[in-house]
């Protein structure tokens, strides 16, 4: 077995390929990379082993997170369901990373991937510059977080907050709390704030669809499926759990009960006191929580032109349909931590062929 031994950069370091995050997928990909022996360096903007699981709340502890698989080759086992997951988590991959070798570089900003020379990618960075025969991304969503925009919204006097902000439930200790949003995260904030707050007004978009019942291994397929078919057609990726519905457990059941989970539709406007809706019904409110989604950060990728009309980057499996040495992992249908994890040694497996072509002296078109 092979590990990377790749050096610092200078002004331009040349290696197999460059990882891009050291999350669920990066980490996947990066053990994939070395069992296949192939050179690699991970690079990360996060100060610490973690991925986005480090910037979690700390009310959101393990036992409530919402799916989390084991990275490849290593079990998490003996999890205290009551502490944070920022800590639990953080603690496996940082586990993870020593068991394996994984020596990631971190923090690293990576500020654009751009075509280099002789078939090569020129990966910019804050430590310098790398020049890879292929790239796999695993940058995930949340440096992107999805800000919706209102009427009035600039006006409002209260605070406004995203869900990569939430502090956990305390912060809104007797205020009036708007929560926009009709997903998991949502919930979870309405919740737990609902029991400090003065008040919580719920709105969403759409109705919020509820799942009772399990979800098995066929209605998975068929959830990734439906993401899978957007970014065929080069269209932004939903997120898998968009498609799922939105567990009905013991918790969500008590708040439709006590009417926590009462949701409104989306207002019209945004007030200097609150939100309008068409009708003329006002609520006020101390604080509007977005709980909105993110976006795949994956802006460094711009000067490749990627993008297709619809707006995403259309793959076949992981790879890029418009650059075969490109691959995203954790990115549309392997969004899920399980399946980041199969869609690592799938990204490998191809770039093992893309390198042996290359040695081969065969042409590989960008």
């Amino acid at each position: 077995m092979t590990w990377n031994t790749e050096a610092g950069a200078g002004p331009e370091t040349a290696v197999d390929v460059v990882v891009i995050g050291a999350g669920q997928a990066g980490l996947s990909s990066a053990y994939h990379l070395a069992r296949a022996g192939i050179g690699h360096v991970v690079l990360d903007h996060a100060p610490r082993p973690g991925g986005a699981w480090q910037f979690r709340w700390p009310s959101l502890t393990y036992g409530k997170v919402h799916g989390m698989h084991a990275l490849p080759g290593m079990e998490l086992t003996g999890a205290d369901p009551l502490r944070p997951s920022s800590e639990v988590i953080g603690e496996y991959f940082a586990a993870y990373e020593e068991r394996f070798g994984l020596r990631v570089r971190r923090p690293v900003d990576v500020s654009a991937v751009r075509e280099g020379e002789g078939g090569r990618l020129r990966v910019e960075t804050s430590a310098g510059v790398w020049a890879a025969r292929a790239l796999i991304n695993a940058t995930g969503t949340w440096d992107r977080p999805f800000w919706p925009r209102y009427r009035g919204q600039e006006t409002f006097r209260g605070r406004q907050l995203h869900t990569a902000d939430y502090p956990g439930p305390e912060a809104f200790a007797g205020l009036r709390v708007i929560v926009v949003g009709g997903g998991t995260s949502a919930v979870q904030h309405l919740l737990e704030i609902s029991e400090v707050a003065a008040e919580t007004t719920w709105v969403t978009r759409r109705p919020p669809v509820f799942r009772d019942g399990s979800f098995g291994e066929a209605e998975g397929r068929a959830a990734v499926a439906l993401v899978e078919e957007r970014v065929r057609r080069g269209l932004p990726p939903q997120s898998v759990v968009s498609v799922t519905g939105l567990p009905l457990n013991e918790a969500v059941r008590a708040g439709l009960a006590s009417g926590v989970l009462d949701r409104r539709p989306a207002f019209d406007r945004i007030t200097p006191e609150g939100a309008e809706w068409a009708d003329g019904t006002r609520v006020e409110a101390d604080v509007i929580l977005w709980a909105t989604g993110f976006r795949a950060a994956v802006d460094h990728l711009a000067p490749l032109r990627l993008r297709e009309p619809g707006g995403g980057i259309r793959i076949d499996g992981t790879r890029a349909v418009r650059d075969e040495r490109i691959h995203l992992v954790g990115y549309g249908p392997s969004a899920s931590t399980v399946g980041a994890n199969r869609a690592g040694g799938a990204a490998v497996r191809e770039i093992r062929r893309l390198l042996a072509r290359e040695r081969a002296g065969e042409p590989v078109p960008a």
